[in-house]
């Protein structure tokens, strides 16, 4: 049996991850879902990528977890680094970016996107720091493989994301590629929440170095669309 921390993105909670994590549970593993600080209920929008990245690491060290598997979505990515780079080195035995942002030192998640959406979000940011994410864009790049109705219902539960974690460079002592951990990159094939010209896969999962590929059909939203098949390639990318 392993444990697993599965990291939600941008406008998540943990509680969105549910249906991932209960058809991992079924195979006989243990699986922790934390929100990330900016993305609880109450939480201030302002709070940045350090903040965030310390609200994990917290909360792996208060549960005592060790030999974990760290698994971090879009977002998420930035945060598994950053923590794992903090922590002891016993709490995780692997990190799992799914279709993540894999950062090296001084890297902020806006220098990772394309130009377009740095220049949308800078528009919309809300007075208290917040961005939300057009449905437009969630509707056709994020979600592109559900229907009209789930497009909606999950939408409906997103929540606005503290804008000051995709501006702030992150700070790390050794890039991914030196870090000595276990590694995966799981790539959605139909993930177009990124251009072509900008793909997740390999631009980003080249900079682990040494790296587990597993790939899947289906959207950057696949939480959503397809839990259980997602469940399963997080377990492939896990597996010893």
């Amino acid at each position: 049996m392993d444990t697993y921390v599965l990291v939600h993105g941008a406008w998540h909670n943990g509680n969105l991850l549910k249906n991932v994590a209960m058809s991992i549970e079924l195979d006989g593993h243990k699986v922790y879902l934390p929100t990330l600080k900016g993305n609880n209920d109450g939480d201030s929008k302002k709070v940045g990528l350090d903040d965030a990245i310390d609200s994990l690491a917290s909360y792996i060290n208060e549960n005592n977890l060790e030999n974990c598997i760290l698994v971090g979505h879009s977002y998420g990515g930035m945060v598994i680094t950053g923590a794992y780079d903090r922590l002891n080195k016993k709490r995780v035995k692997r990190l799992v970016y799914w279709n993540a942002f894999v950062p090296n030192p001084g890297e902020s998640l806006n220098d990772m996107t394309p130009p377009e959406y740095v220049s949308l979000f800078d528009n919309i940011v809300q007075e208290d720091g917040s961005v939300v994410l057009p449905f437009p864009i969630w509707r056709e790049a994020f979600i592109n493989d559900g229907d009209i109705e789930i497009a909606h219902s999950s939408y409906d539960k997103l929540n606005p994301h503290p804008y000051k974690t995709f501006t702030d460079p992150i700070e790390l002592s050794e890039t991914p590629a030196e870090m000595k951990v276990g590694k995966s990159y799981i790539s959605c094939h139909d993930d177009i929440a990124l251009p072509a010209s900008l793909p997740w896969h390999p631009r980003l999962s080249q900079k682990l170095g040494l790296y587990r590929l597993v790939t899947m059909p289906g959207s950057h939203e696949t939480c959503f669309t397809n839990p259980d098949l997602l469940a399963k390639k997080i377990i492939e990318a896990g597996r010893d």
